[in-house]
């Protein structure tokens, strides 16, 4: 497997607080890749670390075989949207697009117009009077049209109304699979990810709990219903959640093996995938932990 990004107990501090703890981590090339997690997970910070704006504290990453943001060649590989989507706001729309050319040697003028048009923005707008959804949609245009291999993109969705950001995931989706780019997109709206992610990771309490390809963590994990007993006799599965009523039982297992017939199985959508796995991992995190 070819990584697009690679992380080896990678850590990140902050005065006494670990942003971002053992992670190890590698996301395959070619993917679009969903990172969720409760807020305060680490999200921001290992995407952040991905594109050179933090160091570690501890461990190691790489980003597109080198270093993050090692040299002008290799920040022009990688495209950035912040949370935040900053912009300038004494610019207007169009001298954005003429920076965006000036700084980025791929720039494609032919992606930038198509998606300024689709977004509705006037190039003579300046970028401070732009409404958050418009200037989310300016900074994912600058990211773009810059034709980067790798594209990460933190919380880029949350300024925009629920029919731009399907028309803008649909694009998306066409633009990079057209290129061959690599998708790194972190989102707490798991019905987004669920359209256009092939990946999937999911980070909880500075750790990664859960990496891999949406189809087969999928395939990998069932619901169980059955009369009440002990998890523990149920051999060939790791339970991650497990909820009892005075004669049922209620597991969502990772199966290694098939499941006992005596159990009613079913199977287990995207979003109670993460829901399990962040509610038990917050069942088992120490008031420490809880704090962070």
């Amino acid at each position: 497997m070819t990584a697009v990004m690679r992380a080896a107990g990678l850590g990140k501090r902050f005065g006494r607080r670990w942003a971002l703890s053992e992670c190890t981590v590698d996301i395959p090339a070619g993917r679009v890749v969903g990172l969720v997690g409760p807020n305060g997970a680490g999200k921001t910070t290992l995407l952040r670390l991905a594109v050179g704006q933090l160091q570690p504290t501890t461990g190691g990453i790489e980003v597109l075989g080198g270093r993050p943001a090692a040299s002008a060649a290799q920040l022009s590989r990688v495209g950035y949207v912040a949370q935040s989507t900053p912009v300038y706001s004494r610019l207007t729309v169009e001298e954005h697009l003429m920076l965006g050319d000036r700084l980025n040697p791929r720039w494609c003028w032919k992606t930038a117009r198509a998606r300024l048009d689709s977004a509705g923005l006037d190039p003579r707008q300046r970028a401070g009077r732009l409404s958050g959804g418009q200037r989310a949609q300016l900074s994912l245009t600058l990211a773009v049209a810059k034709r980067p291999d790798l594209l990460v993109l933190d919380e880029p969705l949350s300024a925009l109304d629920p029919l731009v950001r399907r028309e803008f995931l649909q694009g998306l989706m066409e633009s990079t699979v057209d290129a061959g780019v690599s998708v790194i997109v972190s989102s707490h709206v798991i019905s987004d990810l669920e359209r256009i992610c092939d990946h999937l990771v999911i980070l909880v309490a500075s750790r990664v709990r859960l990496a891999g390809g949406i189809d087969e963590l999928l395939a990998s994990h069932r619901q169980l219903v059955g009369p009440r007993r002990d998890p523990a006799t149920l051999p060939g599965a790791e339970v991650i959640t497990e909820r009892h009523t005075e004669r049922q039982t209620t597991l969502l297992v990772r199966a290694h093996q098939p499941v006992d017939p005596a159990w009613t199985v079913s199977e287990v959508g995207l979003e109670d995938l993460v829901l399990a796995y962040m509610k038990a991992d917050a069942a088992n995190l120490s008031p420490m932990e809880m704090a962070r």
